[in-house]
């Protein structure tokens, strides 16, 4: 039977669905009758041995991994016999994983990252063969580095007993390599170092810049250069800032695709981590409760509220390049804004869940200065207790105009959002700590009980709230009559509060990105095109603040923020959430 292919775009060991087969040559036009299911498990293997060069053809999940529920060669689909393993799971158990974090010194790998790999481990989640390298200008012996990170590790509530013997474990496969961010020949003494440590397995290499973003490119060269793997992978995550702007962001990822492809590329946020966030897309498009409100018939506005309850301690110096647009709201706000909006996409696929998300981005209309409002936090007293204004940190400009507060109305002008304000705010030092996606549905037409809310007709809307932090829930305030006599109404929460529902102790952000790092999902990482339409938005705003110098408005340190963002949110007939009496 001749098998020809009239296309194939996959690799000789797999076929992909972008493989078009002719059906005149692969079935023959004489009719095949297949009695039953056991002969097709039979037959299937038949025809595909004749295409495909290996004995065993296997379906692969979209990751790569093969689907082993069912043995094709066994003859049945009704039990699962023992098998050899396949050279792939073979090539999984002989390879080793060497992770290299550098700028090992710095704050967020000593509290974040080492204690993310220590906890993947500790859930097993690790392959059997991995190595842990910092890197760092620093001089330090992994002694050193273990006594640094030992004391930022914990291990799972649930699972205390053998703590201390995890924990040894894994400080010993640490290691610690002192060099130049700039220089090919320490980087070169670092590959060395890995090679002696990786025994000659098959090396997987991850590599977490962990340093501030003008030295992205330096590191990605040297790293490139003298200490891609060999015979395996390369990766780099790249932690955020990208760039300050629509310019500065295509330098740096111009600069990085000279070492680097794009799918080596993982720029991080840690939002996309949180587990209320993961959970966004499952809320939706599993619940035919939501799916069809999840429009501009039923939805009245959205809300992302971000809040910090303490200024910029010690990073004013930092901050002060960036501010609270640049920081939170390009980002996160706007990553999360993404997930919330988009289109279903054609399947869980990386690829196709990006898609969409680029879409939503290129449907936003430009922001306006008039929709946006920003602040600065000054000094207050409160009681027996001072707090420092932004501007009294020593390293921050006397006469700085960078906001600490931020709050915006975005518009997405397509047919499933057009007219609903998406609305933003963000800030520190204010009066509470909190993330959170709020949605207010709109009032219900013709209401029979509006008398018994009065005037306040906010009372009587239906919200949907996602908080993020603190404390993960998921609740929904609806309108319930108060038990007794009389028609007394009360808005009630449906509440699913995370520490109440499921026992085990949240994973951390960081722990879920670094593993879908580590398998090569990249669902929760940032693609270039993204990140473009991402500044392409915010550009323009930020350029115009800085050029006509915008005075922000001044907010009590631990108060709500400016009045301006009041005014913002009741100029498009919106009340903020976080502001009801019954928060």
């Amino acid at each position: 039977m001749s098998t020809q292919l009239s296309h194939c775009s996959s690799s000789t060991n797999n076929l992909s669905s972008s493989c078009f087969i002719n059906k005149h040559t692969l079935f023959p036009k004489k009719l095949v009758i297949i009695p039953s299911r056991t002969n097709l498990f039979k037959w299937v293997p038949k025809v595909f041995s004749s295409i495909h060069p290996r004995k065993d053809f296997e379906f692969k999940y979209s990751n790569g991994h093969p689907l082993n529920a069912v043995s094709l060669q066994d003859g049945s689909a009704e039990k699962s016999v023992e098998r050899e393993p396949t050279s792939l799971e073979m090539e999984r158990k002989e390879s080793n994983l060497s992770v290299t974090v550098v700028g090992a010194s710095g704050d967020l790998a000593k509290k974040k990252i080492f204690p993310a790999l220590f906890a993947l481990y500790y859930e097993d989640c690790l392959p059997k063969n991995f190595l842990v390298f910092g890197y760092a200008r620093t001089e330090m012996t992994d002694d050193e580095l273990r006594n640094m990170i030992s004391n930022t590790l914990t291990c799972r509530i649930d699972k205390s007993a053998n703590c201390g013997d995890k924990m040894n474990q894994f400080l010993e496969r640490c290691f610690y390599h002192s060099g130049q961010y700039n220089s090919e020949e320490h980087f070169s003494e670092l590959d060395k170092k890995m090679k002696v440590k990786e025994a000659g397995l098959l090396s997987n290499r991850l590599f977490y810049l962990s340093i501030p973003p003008n030295i992205f490119v330096d590191v990605a060269k040297c790293a490139s250069a003298q200490a891609s793997s060999a015979n395996g992978w390369t990766r780099v995550i790249v932690e955020k800032p990208f760039g300050r702007d629509s310019e500065s962001s295509a330098e740096l990822t111009r600069c990085l695709k000279q070492y680097l492809a794009e799918d080596q590329i993982f720029r991080i946020d840690h939002y996309l981590g949180k587990e209320i966030v993961e959970n966004l897309s499952v809320l939706r498009f599993s619940n035919l409760v939501f799916e069809p409100l999840w429009s501009r018939n039923y939805i009245r506005n959205v809300q992302f509220i971000f809040s910090e309850d303490f200024g910029t301690d010690g990073r004013g110096g930092y901050f002060d390049n960036y501010g609270i647009i640049r920081d939170i709201m390009q980002n996160h706000l706007l990553q999360i804004l993404t997930l919330f909006a988009m289109e279903t996409p054609v399947s869980l696929d990386a690829e196709d869940i990006r898609n969409e998300k680029v879409k939503v981005l290129r449907s936003m209309r430009p922001l306006q200065l008039e929709d946006v409002v920003v602040g600065q936090y000054k000094g207050h007293s409160k009681g027996a207790k001072s707090y420092q204004g932004y501007t009294d940190d020593p390293t921050v400009p006397k006469d700085s105009l960078t906001p600490t507060f931020a709050a915006a109305a975005l518009f997405i002008d397509n047919a499933r959002w057009d007219g609903v304000p998406f609305l933003m705010k963000a800030g520190k030092a204010l009066h509470t700590r909190r993330a959170e996606i709020r949605v207010q549905f709109r009032h219900v037409p013709g209401n029979l009980y509006k008398k018994n809310f009065g005037t306040n007709l906010d009372k009587a809307t239906n919200e949907l709230v996602l908080r993020v932090q603190p404390d993960q829930a998921i609740y929904l305030k609806i309108n319930n009559k108060v038990p007794g006599l009389g028609m007394r109404l009360d808005r009630s929460d449906l509440n699913l509060l995370y520490s109440a529902r499921y026992s085990k102790e949240s994973v951390d952000a960081y722990e879920r990105l670094l593993l879908d790092a580590i398998e090569g999902e990249r669902r929760l990482f940032i693609r270039s095109d993204e990140l473009d339409a991402a500044w392409s938005l915010f550009t323009p705003l930020l350029k115009e603040l800085e050029k006509k110098k915008i005075s922000p408005e001044f907010y009590p340190y631990g108060s709500r923020g400016p009045v301006g963002a009041h005014y913002l949110a009741a100029k498009h007939n919106v009340r903020w959430g976080d502001l009801s009496s019954d928060e």
